[in-house]
């Protein structure tokens, strides 16, 4: 089968492409030519152009929530990965799936330490999913894929590729490939649906804590119903990252506050806290006064299994799209 050549920079917005995103948010410099140069072969891609990498990763971000597709954004080697480190570290905890790139200087240029250089992966890696950098061309393809693939499987997040200026300039004959998708919808077992619903029949006045996974999940209205149902209140986690329940729903009490005192006079007439997708009692300073009541039990859904007990301990912690 023949094989047709092609440069770095046009493969990797093919690659982009193919799993599906439609608008690449950028703030170009010197080593990021080489993409605006390719973008005239691949016009189904929008350009948004941003003057700031923070603005640049937020606007990304705000896209991808809204359309609730795969989005990327291209950032200007190190400071400019720099500057967009705030929206980044937003994006991991709205659980945004985003690819985010930086062009780099030209592999082996890095040893002399031309301006604006410094190594890319390290700075993003504690922020992303994945944080790699592409060393041959003809590793592209599976490093875009892979990077797309683990940026949409829940808890969805950004990755980072950095792209050093020779491997988008360069050009081979390679397949480009297909994208994966992993289908992670699970039903919990009838046990555990069981115990869980009759420990919050038990309850005799119980409250909802919702967050983030129900709007990612589009699940607002089914929560309001569950809120219905119980003749529950229902609280937004202490740190919102949007609207995270049917702010004119009768049940609505507004967002828990991250004062622990207040949280806790707030909480303390409650004998259950259903956790729905939410990480429920984040703060922001130290205090003396935990802000769960002693006698509040917890159940717990959602995807992150880590927020799960990490704090409190959850009689019922379940593992599932909300």
């Amino acid at each position: 089968m023949q094989i047709n050549e092609i440069t770095g920079r046009s493969a990797f917005l093919a690659l982009l492409r193919e799993e599906g995103v439609t608008h690449l948010f950028g703030n170009p410099g010197t080593t990021e030519l080489p993409i605006m140069h390719a973008l005239k072969e691949h016009p189904d891609l929008t350009y948004v152009l941003g003057l700031q990498e923070s603005l640049v990763v937020a606007m990304a971000d705000g896209f991808s929530r809204a359309s609730g597709q795969l989005t990327a954004c291209n950032v200007h080697v190190a400071p400019g990965l720099g500057n967009a480190m705030g929206s980044i570290y937003n994006a991991k905890f709205t659980n945004t799936p985003m690819i985010i790139t930086a062009g780099q200087q030209e592999q082996g240029h890095g040893l002399t330490e031309p301006l604006l250089y410094d190594s890319l992966v390290p700075m993003a890696a504690p922020l992303v999913k994945w944080a790699v950098e592409i060393t041959r061309l003809e590793d592209m393809p599976r490093i875009v894929h892979r990077a797309a693939k683990i940026a949409m499987t829940p808890p969805m997040g950004p990755v980072f590729i950095s792209l050093p200026g020779d491997i988008l300039n360069s050009e081979v004959g390679m397949e480009l490939g297909n994208r994966t998708r992993v289908d992670t919808a699970s039903r919990p077992s009838d046990e555990t649906l069981i115990r869980l619903a009759d420990r919050i029949l038990a309850a005799k006045n119980p409250a909802i804590i919702s967050g983030n996974e129900g709007v990612g999940s589009d699940a607002l209205e089914e929560v309001a119903r569950f809120a219905e149902t119980l003749g529950a209140a229902a609280y937004q986690q202490t740190i919102p990252f949007g609207s995270h329940f049917l702010s004119e729903h009768p049940a609505f009490m507004g967002a828990l506050t991250r004062n622990q005192k207040q949280v806790r006079d707030e909480l303390t007439p409650y004998d259950l806290l259903v956790v729905i997708g939410a990480d429920p009692l984040r703060m922001s300073v130290f205090s003396e006064i935990d802000p769960l009541p002693a006698d509040l039990s917890i159940v717990q859904i959602g995807l992150h299994d880590w927020e799960m007990g990490k704090n409190y301990p959850t009689e019922i912690a379940v593992r599932s799209d909300v």
